[in-house]
This record gives C-alpha cells, sequence and structure tokens, in this order.
C-alpha cells in the first residue's frame, strides 16, 4: 500500500474540490484545498466562494509563474493561499494532496498563519483553519475567455477555452484548446473533455507526481480525439490563448502521432496543421 491509497480524514473546517470550478456551498468561510491549477482564475474562484484559505498545486510553475498566480491575488484580497509542489501529488486529485502533498509556497498571510514550504498539505489545512477572514465584500470572478479563433482560410473551427470547464457539446469536432492541465480530474475519465472533439489541447502543468499531467491523453485516445500537451514552462497554464500562441508541444496522443503532431512542434503549427488533415 502506498501514500496516496490512505486517504486521510478532512479536519473540521476543511472542504476538498478536485477541481475549484465546483465548490459546494460550504466553501464559504472554510479552507479550500482543490487538486486544480494555482493560477489566477483558481484564485478568483476561492475569493468568490468566501473561502477562508485556499490551497491548490503549482503546476510547476511554469511561463511566468502562472502555476501560483493566485498567491498574490489572494494576499491582496486578504486572503491566506498556498500551493502544493506538482511533483509531491497528483493534479486533479485532492485526496492524493492531502495524503501525499507538500507545500511549495505560501503567501505571507498564510506564512503568518504557520504554513510553510515543505510542509504536509494535511497540516497547512489545519493550520489556515484559524487564518483571519478576509474583510470587505466578497470579490467576484474575473470571466474567463472562450471564443473561437479567427483564422484565416476553410478548416475546422478552432475555440479557445481558458478552462476545460468551458467546453460544451457544441464543441463536437472542432479543434478546443485549453489552459487547462492534463491530468484527470479525480482520476475519472469521464471528465477528460466534456465533448468528443476532433482534438484538444492542454498544458502539462510540468508533469508532477506519477507524470498526472497527461493522464487525460490515452483516455482521449480511446474515444478518437487527437489531443498534446504544451510544455507548461512555454505557456503559461490557464491561457488559452498562450497555449496557442507560446506553446511548445511537449507529449501527444496515439491519435494526434498518425495525423502527424510530434513534440518539439510549436503548438501553433500544430493545430493548423489539424484544421485541415483528414482525419478519417
Amino acid at each position: 500500500m502506498t501514500d496516496r491509497d490512505v486517504q486521510p480524514a478532512l479536519p473540521d473546517g476543511v472542504v476538498a474540490a478536485d477541481t475549484i470550478t465546483l465548490l459546494p456551498p460550504e466553501a464559504e468561510g472554510a479552507v479550500v484545498v482543490s487538486g486544480s491549477h494555482g493560477g489566477v482564475y483558481p484564485g478568483q474562484l476561492a475569493l468568490a466562494a468566501g473561502a477562508r484559505a485556499v490551497i491548490l498545486n503549482d503546476a510547476g510553475g511554469g511561463r511566468d509563474g502562472a502555476g501560483y498566480g493566485s498567491l498574490a491575488l489572494c494576499q491582496a484580497a486578504g486572503v491566506a493561499a498556498a500551493v502544493v509542489d506538482h511533483d509531491t501529488c497528483r493534479i486533479g486529485e485532492t485526496g492524493d494532496m492531502l495524503a501525499r502533498g507538500r507545500i511549495s509556497r505560501a503567501n505571507a498571510l498564510a506564512a503568518a498563519a504557520g504554513v510553510s514550504p515543505g510542509m504536509t498539505c494535511l497540516e497547512a489545512a489545519r493550520l489556515l483553519t484559524h487564518a483571519p477572514l478576509a474583510s470587505g465584500p466578497r470579490a467576484k470572478p474575473g470571466e474567463e475567455a472562450r471564443r473561437n479563433l479567427d483564422l484565416p482560410g476553410p478548416g475546422r473551427t478552432v475555440v479557445l477555452c481558458d478552462s476545460a470547464s468551458l467546453v460544451g457539446p457544441e464543441d463536437a469536432g472542432r479543434i478546443v484548446v485549453t489552459g487547462s492541465h492534463g491530468g484527470l480530474i479525480g482520476n475519472n475519465p469521464a471528465k477528460a473533455l466534456k465533448a468528443d472533439a476532433f482534438a484538444a489541447v492542454f498544458n502539462d502543468a510540468g508533469m508532477g507526481a506519477d507524470g498526472w499531467g497527461i493522464t487525460r491523453l490515452p483516455v482521449l485516445d480511446a474515444r478518437g480525439v487527437a489531443a498534446f500537451t504544451v510544455d507548461t514552462d512555454s505557456a503559461r497554464i490557464g491561457d488559452a490563448l498562450s497555449s496557442f500562441e507560446d506553446g511548445l508541444v511537449s507529449h501527444v496522443n496515439a491519435r494526434a502521432a498518425a495525423l502527424g503532431i510530434a513534440a518539439g512542434m510549436a503548438a501553433r503549427d500544430a493545430i493548423l496543421k489539424l484544421r485541415t488533415v483528414d482525419g478519417t
């Protein structure tokens, strides 16, 4: 039995969510531990929920430190926040986060509550139950971008979704470029993608523990969806436009490879190729 097979009980005042896009009402006034990446938008969702504090996954830090962008945001709003080291636990799995996760960074408010790098996620969550509640009106989250990319010439529609939560049934047959991590949420294959797109793009979140940052790829392969990840150091996690404009392909599934996509390609070139490649 490994550490991740032992799921610790949640301390009082702590709420767990594999994705911060689906928080229960109990998150208000609680410490939220979520497997989501620690970028700005997940931080905004924690603030909008009225969380006392939040712990997220640092997704390897990545380009411009986007994987822990929530820390400064929450600090400015008076909310304690920390992130766990992506190499210590699986991104998108809070049970594993609580069992194995270790803190990599904390904002000043979390540090004042006793949270420090190297501390277990579980101990940090306990300490943060004593962090002060933010005063003032509850912050509203900014809108994550979802838009069709205006590209010249004929070809498949390319949709930019900063979060995979914005993908819908209407995206079947399209190319969906997300800013989300490529890890299976809660180890649930049904949550790999909410549409049978022609192709899908994710951020590899630095791969992390058990190589979890790319585990959507084989699941989507079985569904006939060509999928690849971009290197987290090449594109800002949580930013689909950065995935398209800046990303470098890091891993591909078999379907994408069969269509001519390979590691090392510019994501833009790969996506433009998939727009017109024969998918039969």
